[in-house]
């Protein structure tokens, strides 16, 4: 995919400039054009008033963040409005989830819904054998284009989006940053020295929280603003095996940027024991000032702490060169339907009703926006946290592009435990990239990708 093609399939600064736009002065997020909600008297019998039982879906998710909160609170509006009641199954997150999942699909277990990633680890579960194929469904002609192809494969259209969409960047604390007299980085070398004056000051200047083993990622996977910005056909030539972490500089830098923080001891002492929602608290509570991570865990934030959400605020990874700074941008995760369910019907019924206004707005009931909605007719609302806001002029002046795991289907298994040895000192940034170059290319054949 070309560069142009990319920014045509990813059009964001238009998107969030219309959305932000058309808000209305409501708190709550208005819908245009979502599909009204099944008719409520779904549950009755034909020949009585007296409700029939109701029908039991399970659902495959994961507890970390407010997906699930928000999923339960769809759920309990579809029992009432359906007579579908939801099962919750909550599975691990990181590689021991995505193992569970692909198990679970492979001995003819799965869920009746699974929600899971967009995009290129999509692609590693065969979509086209294990989920129902919903292109013809009235309702996908709310979702915009940009995320459809995050959820196609063979030309149909499987997923349905949860939540809106976010970036990856650095959380970080404002007020400590004001207190310290700290100005925004937008070049690695600022960010390190950023971090030192942190470390002076005796608080932790990144948060590592490497017991949730995925959140070792962020530095290599929100750097892709930087790769594609420096070296346009990054994303082409590596889903054709013709460029390598390892072998390009801008790729490698996000390798080396995890190993560079770890031996500048900037890191929580104790990272390896922390998890995802202790380093929101650190953040929350100004002992940690910076965490990579992507700005859906502003939500969890809010939730926790909400006293505290207006103290923090996002920028993006830093590259070596001011004049490339920008956010690297993800798609929503999906709801997937298990195409072996003995109840597809009844799961196309849920769906509908959550990418209806009602199902839209349970779901903000319990997580707001960390960007824009890839559901037409869902706005941003007035109330947005303050480190969406901080988005905004990114997004207006172009500055943003997706992530890799979005323009490509090449994803290796096992980054986050490569960047964890990276990240601990245990293997250097260039044995890193070359052994996850030789992960990918384990993906990239099973994917009968051409040139592997």
């Amino acid at each position: 995919m070309n560069r142009a093609r990319v920014f045509t399939v990813f059009s964001y600064a238009a998107l969030i400039s219309t959305l932000v736009a058309g808000c209305s002065s409501s708190s709550q997020p208005t819908a245009g054009t979502a599909p009204a909600p099944a008719d409520s008297k779904a549950g009755q019998t034909a020949n009585s008033a007296k409700p029939a039982e109701p029908t039991t879906l399970t659902l495959l998710i994961g507890s970390t963040g407010t997906a699930y909160p928000a999923t339960q609170a769809v759920a309990a509006e579809a029992e009432k409005k359906l007579n579908i009641k939801i099962k919750f199954d909550i599975k691990p997150d990181g590689t021991e989830g995505d193992n569970l999942v692909k198990t679970r699909l492979a001995t003819g277990e799965m869920a009746d819904i699974l929600y899971y990633n967009s995009g290129s680890l999509l692609k590693a579960l065969n979509p086209e054998e294990n989920f129902v194929d919903l292109t013809k469904e009235p309702f996908m002609a709310n979702l915009l284009d940009s995320y459809k192809e995050t959820v196609t494969s063979g030309g149909k259209i499987f997923g349905v989006p949860g939540g809106s969409s976010n970036v990856g960047g650095i959380l970080y604390n404002k007020k400590v940053y004001a207190e310290l007299g700290l100005t925004i980085p937008k070049t690695w070398a600022e960010f390190i020295a950023n971090s030192d004056k942190i470390k002076a000051a005796g608080k932790t200047a990144v948060i590592g929280s490497y017991k949730t083993t995925w959140t070792s990622q962020l530095f290599v996977l929100a750097n892709q603003y930087n790769v594609q910005s420096q070296s346009p056909t990054f994303a082409q030539d590596y889903t054709a095996s013709k460029a390598k972490y390892a072998t390009t500089p801008a790729a490698l830098r996000g390798f080396e940027m995890t190993g560079e923080v770890f031996k500048k001891g900037y890191y929580n002492k104790d990272f390896l024991a922390t998890t995802y929602d202790t380093a929101l608290k650190m953040l929350a509570e100004g002992t940690g000032v910076q965490y990579p991570m992507l700005t859906s865990a502003i939500d969890a934030l809010a939730q926790n702490y909400p006293d505290k959400q207006k103290d923090i605020g996002v920028f993006p990874i830093p590259s070596d060169n001011p004049s490339v700074n920008g956010l690297t941008v993800w798609m929503p995760n999906s709801y997937y339907i298990n195409k072996k369910s003995k109840n597809v019907e009844a799961a196309k019924k849920f769906i509908e009703f959550l990418l209806s206004p009602e199902g839209q707005k349970a779901y903000m009931s319990k997580s707001k926006a960390n960007g824009p909605f890839v559901v037409k007719g869902i706005n941003v609302p007035d109330d947005a946290y303050q480190a969406v806001k901080d988005m905004q002029t990114y997004f207006d002046n172009g500055k943003t592009l997706p992530a890799l795991e979005f323009i490509s289907p090449v994803k290796g298994p096992n980054l986050e435990s490569i960047l964890i040895e990276v990240g601990t000192g245990q293997k250097s940034a260039a044995d890193g990239a070359a052994d996850y170059d030789k992960d990918v290319r384990k993906q990239a054949q099973q994917l009968n990708l051409p040139g592997w």
